[in-house]
């Protein structure tokens, strides 16, 4: 299974960036998918997760308004629409799959991770 992350890089504060997911998962709308993220020399966190239908999503408080998940089943991948981006969102982007089809709690698969920096 590979979960391909893509779309970071440097942006300034304030911008926006656009992040994709393509899985090679061949059931990928039996999951849910999701995203976390690491800083440097931080936790990795918890960011934002997609039921399978795309009905149900969620977010961590320090995202809500700014970032938006979605997915395209037809097309394996996952989204996450980064807006009003901070000097503090800068960390590694890590997808995410679960196999429970309503949320992200503990993931059966990661990504390899992108990297999103955020100047001042």
């Amino acid at each position: 299974v590979q979960l391909q992350a893509s779309g970071g890089g440097l942006v300034q504060a304030g911008g926006s960036l656009r992040l994709s997911c393509a899985a090679s998962l061949v059931n990928f709308d039996s999951y849910a998918m999701g995203w976390f993220r690491q800083a440097p020399e931080k936790e990795r966190e918890f960011v934002a997760a997609i039921s399978w239908s795309g009905g149900s999503t969620s977010y961590a408080d320090s995202v809500k308004g700014r970032f938006t998940i979605s997915r395209d089943n037809a097309k394996n991948t996952v989204y996450l629409q980064m807006n009003s981006l901070k000097p503090e969102d800068t960390a590694v982007y890590y997808c995410v799959a679960d196999s429970l089809t309503h949320t992200v709690v503990v993931p059966d698969y990661w990504g390899q991770g992108t990297q999103v920096t955020v100047s001042s």
